[in-house]
């Protein structure tokens, strides 16, 4: 199983003694015009962007992080991911996702763009509740796809059960599902956002709002979001391919020589050349030597036999 470990120093943020959110930004679609000719495409399986209160300390610390980031053309597969916080159980890794799949895949080029990230038996933790999962979810993709000269279209599932901070919840499309744990906290759970424009489309799979306070391994507060399974693309500039048609085959109009005379008040005489006028018409200027020639043969023919009879008979 591979892992991504981050540590984030506290020490610099001493002086401060506070931190502002460091929240990133939500899978979103914005109109623009790609660079380059090409499309642009991106997926990330999970993104953090938290602020952990210490409780012997009076600072916060900000938890940013990414699993399996990428940008076309790319693609990642990792599964853990493990963050380290000075002054956060006992500097030990925090593991904040474990799951059986995590994969990301971007790809681009001047046909188009497209990416994708999936999720599967997966289980999400913050610092302070190391045992008790703040998200475990069966299954969750997104899928952002922009083809040249077509409309971009996005898409995002959340498949099977899914359970926050030990419940099992029930998501819903028409708004945010809140789970709250007295002692522990709040959990708001969005299910399956997408967002599309003329020449970008995006989608994230869950997004969660986090407000929970363990008061556990120095831990006070997390505050923040999560997002699960997003996807994001951009259509390339120019006109869409076109599909070249098959060559038509060379067929050439077969023609005889013969003459036609066309005769009308006002009309003079012209010739032309089509089998069509020697089929309608049975003739052409070979037509009286070739009539001649057979009747000659017939009356030879006939004068031959009448002699052979007559020399019989004599």
């Amino acid at each position: 199983m591979n892992s991504n470990t981050f540590r984030m120093p506290a020490a610099a943020l001493l002086a401060t003694g506070a931190v502002a959110l460091l929240t990133a930004p939500p899978a979103s679609a914005t109109g623009g015009t790609p660079a380059g000719g090409e499309g642009k495409s991106g997926a990330v399986v999970l993104r953090t962007g938290l602020d952990v209160g210490l409780l012997n300390k009076t600072v916060h610390i900000p938890m940013k992080a990414t699993l399996n980031e990428v940008s076309a053309p790319a693609t990642a597969e990792k599964t853990a991911l493990t963050v380290t916080l000075d002054g956060v159980e006992g500097n030990q890794p925090v593991s904040v996702l474990r799951a059986d799949v995590a994969t990301s895949k971007a790809t681009a080029d001047k046909t188009g763009a497209a990416a994708e990230a999936n999720l599967a038996k997966a289980r999400v933790h913050v610092p302070g509740l190391p045992l008790l999962s703040l998200i475990e979810v069966e299954k969750v993709t997104s899928k952002a796809v922009c083809e040249a000269g077509k409309k971009p279209v996005a898409g995002a599932n959340v498949l099977g059960t899914v359970t926050a901070l030990g419940k099992k919840v029930t998501l819903s499309a028409g708004g945010p599902t809140k789970v709250e744990v007295p002692g522990v906290g709040t959990v708001s759970l969005e299910l399956s956002s997408t967002q599309t424009t003329s020449t970008t489309a995006a989608a994230a799979a869950l997004r969660l709002k986090v407000a929970v306070n363990p008061l556990n391994l120095n831990v006070a507060q997390v505050d923040g979001e999560i997002v699960l399974a997003e996807a994001h693309c951009e259509s390339p500039t120019g006109p869409a391919p076109t599909t070249k048609a098959p060559d038509q085959p060379d067929i050439k109009t077969q023609t005889g020589t013969g003459t036609t005379t066309t005769a009308g008040p006002g009309s003079g005489s012209g010739s032309g050349t089509t089998d069509a006028n020697l089929a309608e018409t049975g003739g052409g200027s070979l037509t009286p030597f070739i009539t001649g020639g057979a009747l000659t043969l017939l009356a030879l023919g006939g004068g031959a036999l009448f002699l052979t009879r007559r020399g019989k008979a004599q």
